[in-house]
């Protein structure tokens, strides 16, 4: 059956915002600030703004030029220094109360902490823990936190995201009893942990809306349309999740290939998934190359400099494979599911898990033949680049200006042509 475990999330309230108001000894509750690059003027992105600012309704990751000209406000330079020390206070608080193992950092500014083993030792139940730590981060640092309590990682952070932030003490507990009234009614999707605004088109073109269409939607449909990431989906929308603290820790010493890229100017949703599919198909290439297949699949994405940033999230498969299509196919919805609106300077790929391919994977869509064919495909590429040098051979989208690839080649051995 499902976790049932007493997990807390806890988030800093506009954490940027709130670090800038502390040092200043600003109240943000009560304060007009906003942190962008004040060099791009109107044209800046806000990475943060006050919850004074959140009460007008001033979003953050908006432009400056989109807030109303009534409204008055400070615009600040960010400062990542200050607020990974911040972070690192708050971080320090929370090992006063748990060890570190059970303990998942998720971001600069939110953490998940399974508090199960300590509740008999505080002689607390899980929400007057949350409360005492709430008020020692407040006491010792300045900054206002929010927590969300679940039986599992999940509706923990959910019900941080959801409902945490609108009560007077910025807590909310959520326990599988509420998931009709609570998480079913939930619109649109992209509110949910986990589903961000490129998965929720595709399961909108499906006629799902919210969360009880996608948890009251066959669940072998969405694994085919979405593979283990649809499976996922399905569980996570009737409040399941299996996974634990120890689960993010990266234990697993398995050989892995990897292969990161810092972009030379800015990109975003509509062109860095050329840069996905020119890295996957060299890490394919390399997978095929030494016989290996690969069972979880990785992707990082770091935001620009001035934001700060980003992510890296990994999917276990069912089957090993090579396939680039597959692969790629999950990297992309590794990217739909997370990424948000910043300018992305870096891409990281991962391949781990591998094992020896020792046999071809068939499955139901595909005939030995077809999957024998392009395997001989592939590999007849693979020959004429390791012969020829790697720009010998490139597609047509290689040619687009924002495409890396001939320029990378260069660098790893390929031949000018």
């Amino acid at each position: 059956m499902e976790n049932n475990k007493h997990i807390l999330c806890i988030d800093l309230k506009s954490f940027f915002a709130s670090c800038e108001c502390v040092e200043r000894n600003l109240d943000p509750f009560n304060y007009p600030l906003i942190v962008a690059n004040k060099a791009q003027k109107s044209g800046a992105i806000s990475l943060a703004v006050t919850p004074y600012l959140k009460n007008k309704g001033i979003k953050s990751r908006g432009r400056l030029y989109e807030i109303p000209k009534n409204i008055k406000y400070e615009v600040v330079n960010p400062r990542m220094s200050l607020y990974i020390k911040k972070s690192k206070e708050v971080v320090s608080i929370y090992l006063d109360f748990i060890s570190e193992e059970d303990m998942h950092v998720y971001s600069i500014d939110e953490a998940f902490l399974d508090v199960s083993d300590y509740l008999q030792l505080y002689k607390k139940n899980d929400y007057e823990l949350a409360e005492i730590i709430l008020k020692t981060i407040y006491q010792k640092t300045g900054l206002t936190a929010t927590c969300g309590i679940g039986p599992n990682l999940l509706l923990a952070k959910i019900a941080m995201d959801i409902e945490a932030k609108h009560n007077k003490n910025n807590i909310a507990k959520w326990e599988y009893k509420d998931i009709p009234n609570k998480l079913w009614p939930i619109t649109p999707l992209s509110k949910v942990w986990g589903i961000g605004k490129g998965l929720e088109k595709k399961l909108n073109a499906l006629k799902i809306y919210n969360v009880y269409q996608l948890a009251h939607y066959p669940k072998e449909k969405l694994k085919h349309k979405f593979g283990i990431i649809g499976t996922e989906l399905w569980n996570h929308a009737n409040g399941i999740d299996f996974s634990k603290i120890k689960d993010y820790k990266n234990l697993t010493k398995d050989k892995s290939y990897s292969h990161s890229q810092v972009l030379f100017k800015d990109y975003n949703a509509n062109n860095i998934r050329l840069i996905i599919e020119e890295m996957c198909e060299v890490l394919t290439s390399r997978l095929r190359q030494n016989h290996k297949q690969t069972k979880c699949i990785g992707l990082g994405i770091g935001y620009s400099k001035i934001y700060g940033g980003g992510f890296f999230h990994n999917i276990k498969l069912d089957t090993v494979t090579d396939n680039q299509n597959d692969i790629l196919k999950y990297l992309y919805l590794l990217f739909d599911k997370y990424y948000i609106d910043l300018p992305i300077r870096k891409v990281t790929l991962s391949f781990s898990n591998l094992q020896d391919k020792s046999s071809i994977q068939l499955d139901l869509f595909n005939s030995f033949d077809e999957i024998k064919n392009f395997n001989n495909y592939n590999q007849a590429i693979d020959n004429i680049k390791n012969k020829f040098g790697k720009n010998s051979l490139l597609k047509a989208s290689s040619l687009l200006e924002d495409s890396t690839a001939k320029e990378r080649n260069l660098k790893i051995g390929g031949h000018k042509s």
